[in-house]
């Protein structure tokens, strides 16, 4: 069993519009905080092996410059790569999929020895979102995605108790455990997209069809 419940509340997301090298884009960020040091869970983050242990199999140069491929997922270049230093550091890559380029970064922040901050930031240049897409799905469609990656994280490095392989993943994001825990998150995305100026029942509608995409109902 996984206390869905308990990892929806222990992240915490932000949806904004900025500037992006003059160009306006959505800006998602999630963060957690993590019960391992800064090196274990650089560790976690950015060798290949253990990435596919709680992610995605991933091959290529995972080094600054190089390029990367998820299995049957994103690839990208590395466009900065910092190794903990002073209790911080991070990386950040371009994010390839579908014909379309947006930009990941990754920031870790030592809290203590055994514990550690990690924020996600996702930048989509907001014309290379399609407008039907942003319309009916909302930031969730790439939020709930990214929720269940933390989901991944927090298990392997120890914040929940359970187990949900990547191999296993399709199959449980299904289950009734799977199905409860993208409701909450899906919930959560809307409650940022409120936050972020929309319409409340524009937000509300938005989750409903994420809701229904990750589930299987549409």
């Amino acid at each position: 069993m996984v206390d869905v419940q308990k990892q929806a509340d222990a992240v915490t997301r932000e949806l904004r519009t900025e500037d992006a090298d003059g160009h306006q884009a959505h800006v998602q960020t999630l963060a957690q905080e993590y019960p391992s040091g800064i090196d274990d869970v650089w560790e976690a983050v950015t060798a290949g092996e253990r990435i596919a242990r709680w992610f995605l199999p991933v091959s290529g140069d995972l080094r600054l410059g190089g390029r990367y491929q998820l299995e049957r997922n994103a690839g990208g270049e590395v466009l900065e790569c910092r190794a903990p230093s002073r209790g911080e550091a991070g990386y950040r890559v371009t994010w390839e999929y579908g014909g379309s380029v947006s930009w990941l970064a990754v920031r870790l922040t030592a809290l203590g020895d055994e514990r550690t901050r990690l924020e996600l930031e996702h930048t989509a240049r907001t014309a290379d979102v399609p407008a039907q897409m942003w319309n009916m799905f909302g930031p969730g469609a790439t939020g709930v995605g990214w929720d269940q990656a933390l989901l991944g994280l927090a298990l392997h490095l120890g914040a929940l108790e359970g187990s949900v392989t990547p191999a296993d993943a399709a199959e449980w994001q299904l289950s009734d455990e799977g199905r409860s825990f993208t409701r909450r998150v899906a919930d959560r995305w809307a409650a940022a997209h409120i936050a972020a100026g929309a319409d409340a029942e524009v937000a509300r509608r938005a989750a409903e069809a994420t809701y229904g995409f990750y589930t299987g109902q549409e």
